[in-house]
């Protein structure tokens, strides 16, 4: 089937769906919800949830990353982020809060605020704060700043480790700096490497080659990018988890086996989101703009990623998202609007009980239809 459409007589494109344009259907089976398991295990890791909070500075700070593992999920810490630069973020924070929303004021403080550079034992005691509370310990890294901090996150009190860069590539090419060499340096980590983000089959493809135990699909940022504006690029997330979801079905046939699990990474701010998701292939989901609408959140109803303090070319910006409630009621409920900013698990184990699946990894299988 060809899926291309002209856009003029010199250039076709593909056609490609966002989780806005896409729903999940009902089946014949319906099931009482307290019999569906939300349950995902990861390697050797078993999570009540399949959520990961982003490694954001405005949704996860140590505190939140454990909150986070105690509710079943994992708390991914920005490991080139405020807390492992300052010793005491917070005053940053407030900053930042007191702002008002003139772009380039923002930003520049941002770029200004990110400027300190990264302390490898500021780093290494954030995480240790994270282990004393015995849940899972996770830390991110873009892939530049693996490459230059690999020995600290090489000797970190990690479980699992994830290199997050807006694109992500098993071969990035350089004549001006040596690159990360992804494969070599997962095979040296001796634990599990999520990579990302991607967006097409065959990227996934080779990062799975690299021997990662997971990818993301998309380049995080959520609302807060603005990468289609400053770049041109633009992940319709429908179309790529379920693109990435048949390399990893083909990569499980080219190894014999190998199980690479595919994480969601933007355009994730509903628990319909969420569902639709899974629905196209996803094992799990990791969330950025759902979570910093925590009371909980460090961003204090505000929220940005990486890409907003880029020294030389931004491509995000900070967003006030406001806030709904804790982070257990974001999750858990009980909701008190029909938002889909509450609740978010009490909405994917209803759909799930609805279209007749007790479990995350069978409702991969459920039927979608595409509406315009």
């Amino acid at each position: 089937m060809n899926d291309e459409v002209e856009i003029g007589r010199g250039k076709r494109g593909r056609r490609a769906y966002s989780f806005d344009e896409v729903a999940v259907v009902p089946t014949r089976r319906t099931r009482d919800p307290r019999d569906v398991s939300l349950s995902w295990q990861f390697d050797a890791y078993y999570m009540k949830i399949p959520v990961m909070g982003a490694p954001m500075d405005s949704v996860m700070s140590p505190e939140n990353a454990i909150k986070l593992g105690k509710l079943g999920g994992i708390g991914v810490l920005d490991l080139e982020g405020l807390w492992t630069r300052y010793e005491d973020p917070l005053p940053f924070y407030e900053e930042l809060t007191r702002l008002d929303q003139t772009s380039a004021n923002v930003t520049a403080k941002l770029q200004e605020i990110y400027a300190e550079p990264v302390k490898p034992d500021l780093m290494a005691a954030r995480l240790e704060e994270i282990k004393a509370a015995d849940v899972i310990v996770a830390g991110a890294m873009s892939p530049a700043g693996t490459q230059k901090l690999w020995e600290a996150v090489a000797e970190a009190p990690l479980d699992v480790f994830v290199v997050r860069g807006s694109t992500v590539s098993a071969d990035h090419v350089s004549s001006q700096a040596e690159p990360l060499n992804l494969k070599q340096f997962i095979h040296h980590l001796d634990i599990p490497v999520i990579v990302g983000g991607v967006a097409t089959y065959t990227g996934a493809l080779h990062l799975m080659r690299t021997g990662a135990a997971g990818v993301l699909v998309g380049f995080g940022g959520g609302a807060a990018s603005t990468t289609r504006r400053t770049m041109g690029i633009h992940v319709p997330m429908a179309t790529a988890v379920a693109d990435v979801a048949a390399a990893r079905r083909d990569f499980m046939d080219e190894s014999g086996g190998r199980y690479v699990h595919v994480i969601a990474d933007g355009g994730i701010g509903l628990s319909g989101d969420i569902v639709k998701a899974i629905a196209c292939g996803a094992d799990a989901v990791m969330l950025g703009t759902a979570l910093a609408r925590a009371s909980e959140a460090p961003g204090n109803g505000w929220h940005w990623g990486s890409e907003a303090h880029h020294s030389t070319l931004p491509r995000g910006s900070r967003v006030e998202v406001g806030t709904v409630g804790t982070l257990e009621q974001v999750l858990f409920g009980p909701a008190d609007n029909a938002e889909g900013t509450l609740n978010l698990m009490g909405a994917l184990r209803r759909t799930m009980a609805t279209t007749g699946y007790t479990d995350v990894k069978e409702l991969q299988r459920v039927g979608v239809v595409i509406g315009y």
